[in-house]
């Protein structure tokens, strides 16, 4: 697959000024004014992020409105329902919020809907079942902000609603006794990119705070919130810097008996990064609501008795096993689909639907069409009860959630961010809405959006690239979004004589640059670009730097991104 390499913009201004305040590598505060680290200050908060530096959460629109309702809830004994959405951001906001209520009141339970008997966000199973169990109140974590009808049903049986959630509001809103949301419009809150999960740590901060609790006994659940921050791919930027730093640190020394059981289970030796918790947690997580009921993870979450969560730690992990197996066999399906049909080879969208694939995978498979076949904003649609659902990705650049809402005539219900999003609707609406969509997306999206891009930090000698370098890279983490993993550009770059194929698929390299000093370095499924390599012509390499540990040694080694030919 063509890639198109990309490298940022420079701002020598900024950087020297930068330079000058840390007495650092040039380079170093390239890296820093890229993630809008200018001033000193800004990177001594950058670097020791402080949990005094959290904001107020009384700053944020509602939150008097939601703490005068569970006091009053507190008083007169009503019966709370913490309720939250299946994924990773959804049970650790159930886990989070109802663990904390669990302290101080005990007339509580929580609800998670099934995924495919339910769908997404507050259900009307879900409201009937707080009306026979006599709720009162409900707490609705990580979703809630579309379910206009709903929160109205609710609020005529004499169930109210506080709405902790992130995902961008509509004009209308429901008629809950307080709305949780910094993406209001109207919200002052300072921060908007919270999580599900940090929302409802907020909710329970300003509860500690009015109830003379000390905020230790919040912080406690830092670990659930960075989880949630890495898996649900927020922003590590601000606020979400700050409860993602103290909660790794947590999930490294102190975690949940639930968390360390999943790292045990995955047999994790290293230092835990956001990385670990996307890839490796989070999966496992996310699969009892893909492929079962996602209850178990919040039970998980909650439990403190380690045997016990090893239990359903093991159950979790089964749970994956089998969503691997299926998510392997749907997107083969796919691409098959696509492959036997020519109309469909020229689009500018993957549209596709097949009553029988499985609801829980539909977005993994999409995301996996994009990676790794045909680079372009994607739906996977399936068969659930007697609508259609579905779940949406995009490519770098594109609104994929602008595009659904341009097709919003021939839906039930959609939500999501500009990446990711979701949508039900009849099945006899699928055909006019793949056609509509992908009228959306022929108009608006860019050619150079279908080009799998590779943004690029900096061009960088590999002179330059030595152990105090990287100790000061190290301190970056916790990364992710608008904190990615600085990607280097080094050009002409000649084989050693020593670099091979390894399994076929992966090029394990020997690189160095004039006569500066070599490099190993490691290619995954990088086989096809060995005759660049060895050649015995200079070579530009995109990679990411990072430390190698082999018989007790460690060295630095680059990570191969893309290789071409020197120009």
């Amino acid at each position: 697959m063509q890639k198109r390499w990309t490298v940022k913009k420079y701002q020598p201004k900024e950087e020297q000024q930068l330079q000058a305040a840390l007495k650092i590598h040039p380079l170093l505060c390239r890296l820093l004014v890229q993630r809008g680290i200018t001033k000193y200050d800004e990177a001594k908060h950058f670097f020791r992020p402080q949990l005094s530096d959290l904001h107020d959460p009384w700053s944020m629109k509602d939150m008097d409105k939601a703490i005068h309702r569970l006091e009053d809830a507190f008083f007169r004994r009503e019966k709370i329902l913490v309720y939250g959405d299946y994924d990773v951001d959804g049970t650790t906001a159930v886990a989070t919020v109802y663990g904390f209520l669990q302290t101080i009141y005990d007339n509580i339970e929580f609800y998670i809907p099934h995924r495919s008997r339910e769908g997404y966000g507050i259900s009307l199973q879900g409201i009937e079942y707080a009306r026979e169990n006599d709720f009162s109140l409900v707490i609705a974590l990580d979703c809630g902000i579309k379910s206009i009808e709903y929160i109205a049903y609710a609020r005529s049986l004499g169930i109210d609603f506080i709405i902790c959630d992130h995902h961008l509001p509509d004009a209308e809103v429901p008629d809950a006794v307080a709305i949780l949301n910094p993406k209001q419009a109207d919200c002052p809150y300072p921060y908007k990119e919270l999580s599900g999960c940090g929302i409802g740590f907020k909710l329970i901060s300003a509860l500690a705070q009015q109830k003379n609790i000390p905020m230790e006994e919040v912080y406690r659940y830092l670990d659930l919130v960075a989880t949630s921050i890495a898996a649900d791919i927020v922003p590590i930027t601000g606020e979400n810097r700050i409860l993602a730093f103290h909660g790794i640190h947590q999930v490294n020394e102190a975690p949940n008996a639930g968390i360390r059981a999943l790292i045990d289970l995955s047999k994790l030796k290293e230092k835990l990064t956001t990385s670990n918790l996307v890839f490796v947690i989070a999966p496992r997580v996310n699969a009892a609501g893909r492929m079962d009921d996602a209850r178990k993870a919040v039970n998980l979450f909650i439990e403190k008795d380690y045997d016990k969560a090893y239990s359903i730690a093991e159950v979790l992990h089964g749970d994956n096993q089998e969503r691997k197996g299926v998510d392997m066999n749907i997107t083969q399906e796919a691409v098959s689909i696509i492959q036997n049909d020519v109309a469909l080879h020229s689009r500018k969208s993957t549209v596709l639907f097949q009553p029988h694939w499985h609801k829980g995978v539909v977005g993994i498979v999409a995301s996996r069409l994009i990676d790794k076949y045909y680079y372009r904003p994607t739906i996977i649609l399936t068969q659930s009860n007697d609508k259609v659902a579905g779940s949406a990705r995009s490519v770098s650049g594109f609104n994929v959630y602008e595009a659904i809402h341009q097709c919003k005539d021939l839906l039930e219900n959609y939500g999501g961010h500009f990446y990711a999003a979701g949508m039900t609707l009849k099945l006899e609406n699928v055909e006019a809405f793949c056609k509509k969509f992908e009228e959306v997306v022929a108009s608006t999206i860019q050619p150079d959006m279908l080009i799998p891009e590779i943004v690029i930090d900096t061009e960088i000698s590999l002179s330059d690239l030595t152990p105090s370098f990287y100790n000061i890279m190290r301190q970056f983490e916790p990364l992710g979004p608008e904190n990615l993993r600085p990607v280097f550009l080094a050009r002409n770059l000649t084989d050693t004589g020593y670099s091979r194929i390894v399994k076929e698929e992966h090029l394990k390299l020997s690189v160095k640059q004039a006569n500066g000093p070599s490099f190993s370095g490691i290619g995954f499924f990088m086989a096809d670009k060995f005759d660049i390599v060895t050649s015995k012509k200079p070579f530009d390499m995109v990679f990411t730097l990072e430390e190698n540990e082999w018989n007790g040694n460690t060295s630095l080694q680059l990570k191969a991104i893309d290789i071409l030919p020197s120009r």
